[in-house]
């Protein structure tokens, strides 16, 4: 139970400045509608995109985040309309959040090559945090006892940005720094931290059935210190993908997708951890499922991008 306590502790005070606050996620790149509002209806089709993560197998009282998006684009490809809903549980906490998303691109070139895209969300956050669950060493402690819950709203927007085969994009998904839990009659100092995020990625077709993808994504929270990730993904046929991603001072993940048919596509991928959480852990498993349809009365005669 030591463990569960640890988590607390880096949740439910000041600490959570230097800890990732934000679900984690390896599989983003296939959906990046996650960190950026911008992104939603650049697949141009309807699409739908499931993520689980179990993360730090073995240790207790570790995340288990379950994500999913639904994005369409509408009106010739000008406007982007999605939902995300989310899942988080940490220990003795449960974030459940729910947001809604526009976007609005402006074409660049006559050809929609080039194209710029803003993006706003607005949504809310639900925390519960049940302190019954605790199992302390030194009997009852009234400060932490009971089930507190707290309703965060928040809204957030960003900036996408595709030229043929490279894109990119900057992003502040939550700019509210909302409290994060009232421990009874004690006052607590603990908030959301504010995240801004920058990706970029350009898709490189090295011969007629070979597609190598590069990408990163740099994360800048508030009071902590900058993360990053690169990746790099080799697509075979338009149908499997094989890859690796390095994460700063975290891990080294494999990444694998398939695409099994035009609708339906696939990915997986596990964290080796290189912190001193290796100590405790075997790493992080997580799997993604994505779904599109183009719908014709909508979508009819737009280009659906094969990849981002």
């Amino acid at each position: 139970m030591k463990l569960k306590i640890t988590f607390l502790i880096l949740v439910a005070t000041g600490y959570t400045a230097v800890a990732q606050q934000r679900p984690l996620q390896s599989l983003y790149m296939f959906d990046p509608l996650l960190v950026n509002p911008a992104y939603a209806g650049t697949q141009v089709q309807l699409s739908g995109t499931a993520i689980y993560r179990n993360q730090w197998l073995n240790l207790e009282g570790a995340p288990k985040t379950f994500t999913t998006t639904l994005h369409s684009g509408f009106r010739k490809y000008r406007v982007g309309l999605g939902l995300i809903a989310s899942k988080d549980v940490i220990g003795i906490h449960d974030d459940t959040g729910l947001y809604g998303v526009y976007s609005y691109k402006i074409p660049l070139s006559k050809d929609n090559r080039r194209v710029i895209s803003f993006g706003i969300q607005g949504g809310f956050n639900f925390i519960t945090s049940d302190y019954n669950k605790l199992s302390l060493k030194n009997g009852s402690d009234p400060n932490l006892s009971g089930v507190d819950r707290r309703f965060n709203p928040n809204v957030g927007a960003g900036i996408y940005y595709r030229d043929g085969n490279f894109y990119g994009g900057f992003s502040v998904p939550y700019m509210l720094n909302n409290k994060l839990v009232s421990l009874n009659n004690v006052s607590s100092l603990a908030r959301q931290k504010r995240y801004y995020y920058l990706f970029a990625g350009y898709n490189a077709k090295l011969t007629e059935n070979i597609t190598l993808v590069p990408s990163t994504l740099i994360r800048i929270q508030e009071q902590a210190p900058v993360s990053f990730d690169l990746n790099a993904l080799v697509v075979l046929y338009q149908t499997v993908g094989l890859g690796v991603s390095y994460r700063l001072n975290d891990a080294v993940v494999g990444l694998f997708e398939l695409q099994i048919n035009n609708n339906f596509h696939v990915g997986y991928a596990y964290d080796f951890t290189t912190s001193k959480l290796n100590q405790f852990s075997n790493g992080s498993h997580e799997l993604m499922v994505n779904y599109r349809i183009r719908l014709p009365k909508i979508h009819k005669g737009l280009e659906c991008p094969a990849y981002w």
